[in-house]
């Protein structure tokens, strides 16, 4: 475990600012019809952030310690993509969009920035950047 944090914030910034530039370029694929989601892929996307979820709340139950600023700072925004994965793509296998709708490009943008940003924070929790 890293007891010195090297970077301070800039890996919750890069891990945020990747996930908004991913957002944004699946929102493009999408409404140009580069890209479909199909219902396949969207309960892939849900699994998966369930699985993540249940992780955490097993790991904090059995993890009885105190944590830094820094650490809930970013086990929110963890916990925000991972909520934010299963809405979205609750919504998306909901209703239909048709391929090209903006709505559903906005909504497919905001299911694959929340996705992203469950890997770039877990890239940052498993780096050891935010233990103290």
């Amino acid at each position: 475990m890293n007891r010195n944090c090297r970077w301070g914030n800039e890996c919750l910034i890069i891990a945020i600012a990747a996930s908004i530039v991913v957002g944004i370029v699946a929102g493009i694929l999408t409404i140009t019809g580069i890209i479909a989601t199909t219902p396949a892929f969207l309960w892939v996307l849900f699994g998966i952030a369930v699985v993540y979820l249940l992780t955490a709340f097993i790991l904090s139950s059995l993890n009885n310690f105190e944590t830094s600023y820094r650490s809930r700072r970013l086990i929110g925004t963890f916990i925000a993509g991972i909520l934010g994965t299963i809405l979205f793509s609750v919504i998306l296998l909901g209703i239909t969009f048709p391929a090209t709708s903006a709505l559903g490009a906005i909504f497919v943008g905001l299911l694959l920035a929340s996705f992203s940003l469950i890997i770039t924070t877990t890239a940052c929790l498993v780096l050891g950047e935010y233990t103290d």
